[in-house]
């Protein structure tokens, strides 16, 4: 499982050129599943995104959590961060998991982020979706809970 963050001013998904979901200060979360990954990694990586000090306090140093600030998520399925370009010009998806099990963990991800009491926006998994933020910062992180963890 990989989640690229990103602490963002706003964010926000368009589906077809319409409006589907935004958030305000917080964090961008794009969330990529792998074959093997688990419930275990989806609640530990759910609860180190939420606690992860990368909000700057009064002294400007990065030492507040998105709960913390009261802030807000956007999580946003993201396959392609489960490609691997080592060989070749063109990404292999191989190691992706199948859409049934990527769709359930992905929304598993969701409710545990809500059941910190963050407000969460998302986006719709297997959409096509614009996705836009004013990156704050910038601050961008990857993290990842690898299947043999």
């Amino acid at each position: 499982m990989k989640v690229l963050i990103q602490r963002v001013k706003r964010a926000e998904v368009n589906i077809d050129n319409k409006p589907f979901s935004s958030i305000r200060q917080g964090i961008l979360a794009l969330v990529g599943i792998e074959k093997g990954d688990t419930k275990e990694q989806v609640e530990k990586l759910a609860k180190k995104v939420v606690n992860l000090r990368i909000f700057p306090d009064e002294n400007d140093k990065m030492n507040l959590s998105l709960l913390d600030i009261k802030g807000e998520m956007l999580i946003v399925s993201q396959f392609t961060l489960c490609g691997d370009c080592k060989k070749g010009t063109r990404p292999s998806f191989d190691k992706s998991a199948a859409p049934q099990i990527a769709k359930e963990l992905y929304e598993y991800f969701i409710t545990l982020v809500n059941s910190y009491g963050i407000k969460t926006g998302t986006g719709m998994f297997g959409a096509m979706m614009d996705v836009s933020l004013v990156n704050d910062g910038p601050v961008t992180f990857m993290l990842s809970a690898d299947a043999k963890e």
